[in-house]
């Protein structure tokens, strides 16, 4: 076989392997990501739920410069 047929098949396996290793990063960070966003869409509707009974205007002038 020649060598330059040997190097170019070793290469595509190399290029092969670089592919599904980035592929499963890919995948890895999405996952992270969509899970980062849930939590944060969750703690964001518990935290909001004890103020739907509140009257409106409640709030409206409360000072926090202290």
């Amino acid at each position: 076989m020649d060598m330059t047929l040997v190097a170019s098949a070793l290469g595509a396996k190399a290029g092969a392997a670089q592919m599904q290793v980035a592929q499963a990063l890919i995948k890895t960070s999405a996952d992270a990501e969509r899970s980062a966003v849930m939590t944060l869409l969750g703690d964001a509707i518990q935290n909001s739920n004890p103020l739907t009974n509140v009257p409106a205007g409640v709030g409206g002038k409360v000072d926090v410069s202290a």
